[in-house]
């Protein structure tokens, strides 16, 4: 299908592009072209210019009228690999020569189809672009003979059986104005007229259509061989049957005991009608294929038959409007809005196969040949996932130690089976929940996550579901909880939501919302936006909500929500732009108030001991009425509130006597009635405070010089002190504890770009080769470990505390009276961040021996009034020694084996004499007696997919058994 009006506006506006100039004059499919860029006189401002790169690229694509980049593109955005690099003609000029059916790889099919070609100019990391004077992408038309359709518009219309559909097209030849000449209109590739062109327009009318089908119009300038063509489609409006939906039935997949058997749903309101086409129809969907309409709800629905169980289908939804309002296209095809898995001719072929495997051609997840946009996994007949742990016991939020973590950036693999390979190293840190950052389906692959598309799907470039599902199982079994970071203030333009109800202006088959949009609104309506905003006072953008909710944590057993920007919940504050209003959207509003509480409450009634976080970082008084939301309930409630305190430590660390006031740390502060601040020093958001340190700390005392790598470090366990055992959940951004120091603006190749390259992904982390192995390193791991375990496991750091700062020297009591005197009850953080030794007052509440809590042996003890106290170090005391002794933090580890499911081979967590494997009925059936480390793999592919006891016995000659499943 072409869209054919930008054509003419494409080859009028070449001769506008100073930059571009052709070796022809006219592109031709299957002829050499050498395309040159002039970048002389340009600036690198926004979009329109590169400003003295090393090289030049040229990322292009090639695809039809609807899509310059639609059937492929070249080139690999912001990597220097040589792939569209163009050659320096030493005159500012850059040159590169193509034959575009070989150089795009196109099928016959393509090749005939093909009517453009689109281009971006770039640098050789993508950081600077030359694009037209309006920012938008270079557009060559295809061909000498060019045909301008001017009606109809689109690329698809829909009609009804018996109407006529009135054609108007101009010919142009070789560039030059329109010409006159003949022309001849193909229905489905039958000629039905023929004719001669007035000036300047050729008009004819096809007259009681009755079938769908494909308009070819041919025309031919005067004196000429040459034809130019334009088609579009015609799809005559089915009889849509209306029937009641099943009971039971919700959108998307509704999966039933018959395996060959699946009910697709969708609502779409103002739609005509809906096809379902699909791997089971070979993307030719018929009217069998039309979804019918429930009456009195509107909403589409069919169900498949004859699907063979465990097969992987895909599918898509090719949704018509027979009236489209303005810049609305007629036909979308859009995957399934509430996918729980996608396939993306855009991500999918960069995805590494040690993460997620099949996505090759010929295998169970090959993206369909000939189609556009991401298509919907279907399979019937799934195994469900066997949890090890399927009523996970959280912690208290009281006692929450969060480590948040970008899987992306965390290893060398930058999947899920990285993050299992170091659970240990999470179990010793003694933290009690990981928070991952967006891991829903979000637009291409290495990203933060926050563009998400789909909210229900899980993004394949960190692995499968059933890794996730292996990596969750596997912390509930460590007593770590998992939280989701979820994105439902926006969704980016791949969203089915956006493109079902689209403003397209230039027809390229993107755009935002329409005015008819069920969803969204055509501008947000808060000043902190990005993508497209959701109206969350819709009730089917509610609907949407639950249903993502629902999805996580029925499905994946995920144990609590961070909710993004949730300042963005309201619709008081839009200004008609895309600014929104600032001051309203940082004002207390009840709308975002009482629509956040009512999917507190839902997550509450699928989970009672769910953990709701909001990413607010707003007023006191409108953050209170979440914080104290459901206190009273048998089981407390109230919202956990993002608290940002990075300014404040960043200035301690530094060694900084100003603005360094930690008191908003804790929630008495903020008037919420309980713990329910998560405060933290460092997030995922803000940059590093080990960079900031070494590269603006202070460095008057030569002696104690922060700005020195290692002095640095030696301030990190005090940072600790003072913010982890304050009462309350309290965060940790990955590294943190190992006292990571590269930029949050670290470029992909290690530069650091001040304000860039925020976003990119990380060099490979050196915490495996280096950072474990540092002293100074290990040590903050090691502080923060004891930290940890005291505020979990002693009740006095759930009591109540008073925070006492403002200076370098801060100090923070903690005391529970409930507690008898003769158990930890009172503790007292001292820590210094000046430069040099301070002598504090101890000022303890009660006489006697006092204890330090950071020896784990009880044994060290003070009763003096003052305590000299190193540059950068602290002390915490308490009236009675820790009940947590050397052996119960560091006791031997749990006998264990991963992954687990297991397909061919395993690892365990232990040096082993032995490892024997029986069946259920205690026969031995595979054993290993060669003696191996931690570091080795025991293969079982020859095993039959089974339950197995793993028996293991070690040098000391002690045993232990261990379930183990094999699929």
């Amino acid at each position: 299908m072409k869209r054919l009006i930008p054509i003419l506006i494409s080859l009028l506006s070449l001769n506008a592009f100073a930059q571009i100039s052709l070796s022809v004059g006219a592109i031709e499919i299957d002829q050499p072209v050498t395309i040159t860029v002039d970048i002389n006189n340009t600036t690198d401002t926004n979009c329109n210019g590169l400003n003295n790169p090393n090289k030049v690229y040229m990322h292009s694509g090639i695809g039809n009228n609807s899509n310059a980049f639609g059937f492929n593109v070249i080139g690999n955005f912001g990597d220097d690999d040589g792939i569209g690099q163009m050659t320096d003609n030493g005159d500012g000029t850059y040159s590169i020569t193509i034959t575009p059916e070989i150089y795009y790889e196109l099928t016959p099919a393509q090749a005939d189809a093909a009517t453009q070609i689109g281009i971006v100019f770039r640098n050789e990391d993508g950081s600077q672009e030359l694009k037209d004077d309006g920012c938008a992408d270079f557009i060559l038309p295809i061909g000498s003979v060019l045909i301008n359709l001017t009606q109809p518009t689109g690329d698809t219309i829909v009609v009804n059986s018996g109407d006529n559909v009135s054609l108007s097209a101009t010919i142009i030849f070789q560039g030059s104005a329109t010409v006159q000449g003949t022309f001849e209109v193909f229905y489905n590739d039958v000629s039905i007229i023929t004719g001669s062109c007035g000036f300047p327009n050729c008009n004819t009318t096809i007259s009681n259509i009755t079938e769908s089908g494909t308009v070819k119009f041919v025309g031919t300038p005067p004196g000429s061989s040459e034809t130019g063509q334009a088609t579009f489609d015609i799809i005559v409006a089915p009889t849509v049957i209306e029937e009641a939906i099943p009971s039971g039935i919700e959108d998307g997949i509704t999966y039933g005991a018959d395996a060959t058997r699946a009910t697709l749903a969708v609502t779409a309101p103002g739609k005509e009608f809906i096809q379902i086409a699909g791997s089971f129809n070979n993307y030719a969907p018929t009217n069998a294929d039309v979804m019918k309409r429930d009456p009195a709800t509107g909403r589409y629905w069919l169900e498949l038959t004859g699907l063979t169980p465990g097969q992987v289908e895909t599918y898509q939804y090719w949704v018509f409007d027979t009236n489209p309002i303005m810049n609305s296209p007629a036909l979308v095809k859009t995957a399934d809005p509430y996918s729980t898995l996608v396939l993306s001719p855009f991500d999918d072929p960069f995805i590494p196969s040690n993460s997620f495997s099949g996505l090759g051609a010929g295998e169970a997840y090959e993206y369909p040949a000939g189609q556009e946009r991401e298509v919907t996994v279907l399979q019937t007949g799934q195994t469900p996932y066997p949890w090890q742990v399927p009523n996970f016991q959280k912690a208290k939020k009281e006692d929450l130690i969060i480590y948040e973590v970008l899987v992306r950036d965390f290893d060398a693999n930058r999947n899920y089976q990285d993050l299992i390979d170091r659970i240990d190293y999470f179990k010793n840190l003694n933290i009690n929940a990981i928070h991952l950052m967006p891991v829903m389906e979000y637009e291409g692959n290495e990203s933060w996550g926050y563009n998400t598309s789909f909210h229900m799907a899980l993004d394949k470039f960190y692995g499968s579901p059933d890794k996730l599902k292996e990596f969750i199982d596997l912390c509930h079994q460590n007593d770590i909880a998992i939280i989701l970071d979820v994105v439902l203030n926006h969704a980016f333009g791949r969203n089915p939501m956006v493109r079902m109800w689209m403003d397209d202006p230039d027809g390229d088959g993107w755009g935002g919302p329409a005015a008819d949009s069920p969803y969204f609104n055509q501008f947000p309506t808060h000043s902190f936006n990005v993508g497209n905003d959701f109206n969350h006072q819709q009730p089917l953008v509610q609907e949407y909500t639950r249903r993502v909710i629902k999805q996580w944590v029925e499905e994946y057993n995920i144990d609590g929500f961070r909710w993004d920007l949730t300042k963005g919940f309201t619709q008081n504050c839009g200004n008609g732009t895309f600014d929104g209003n600032f001051g309203c959207t940082n004002e207390y509003q009840q709308d975002r108030i009482d629509v956040l509480r009512t999917y507190a409450d839902y997550s509450w009634s699928l989970d009672n001991t769910h953990y709701v976080i909001f990413e607010h970082l707003g007023n006191d008084n409108e953050e209170q009425q979440w914080a104290n939301y459901r206190l009273d309930d048998p089981v407390s409630k109230g919202i956990m509130m993002w608290g940002k305190m990075t300014d404040q430590y960043s200035q301690l660390t530094m060694g900084y006597n100003s603005d360094n006031n930690i008191n908003r740390i804790g929630h008495q502060s903020r008037g919420f009635n309980a713990p329910r601040l998560l405060g933290y020093p460092e997030s995922h958001d803000e940059e590093r405070l080990m960079y900031r340190n070494v590269e603006f700390g202070n460095d008057t005392n030569g002696s104690h010089n922060v700005r020195d790598l290692n002095t640095a470090l030696s301030r990190m366990s005090a940072l600790g002190a003072v913010s982890l055992t304050i009462p309350g959940p309290k965060m940790i951004w990955h590294f943190g504890e190992l006292g990571m120091d590269n930029s949050i603006f670290t470029c992909n190749d290690g530069t650091v770009e001040n304000d860039g390259c925020k976003l990119d992904t990380k060099p490979q982390p050196q915490w495996v080769e280096n950072w474990l192995g540092d002293t100074n390193r290990n040590q903050i791991y090691t502080d923060w470990a004891r930290l940890n375990a005291l505020k979990i496991n002693e009740a006095v750091f759930e009591g109540d505390y008073t925070i006492t700062s403002g200076n370098l020297t801060p100090r923070i009591d903690i005391f529970d009276t409930s507690i008898p005197s003769t158990s930890l009850r009172n503790v007292i953080v001292l820590a210094n961040f000046d430069l040099v030794t301070r002598n504090l007052s101890t000022n303890f509440p009660t006489g006697g021996t006092w204890f330090d809590l950071m020896d784990n042996t009880g044994n060290t003890t003070f009763s003096g009034t003052n305590v000299n106290i190193p540059a950068g170090q602290f002390r915490i005391f308490g009236n009675q020694p820790a009940t947590l002794s050397t052996e119960s933090l560091n006791a031997e580890r749990t006998f264990r084996i991963y992954p687990n499911p297991v397909n061919d081979t395993f690892e365990t967590n232990k040096v082993l004499k032995s490892l024997q494997i029986f069946d259920i009925t205690g026969k031995l059936v595979k054993s290993f007696d060669e003696g191996y480390t931690e570091t080795d793999s025991y293969d079982i592919s020859d095993l039959t997919p089974s339950i197995y006891l793993v028996k293991i016995e070690n040098s000391n000659g002690e045993t232990s058994t261990s379930k183990l499943i094999k699929l």
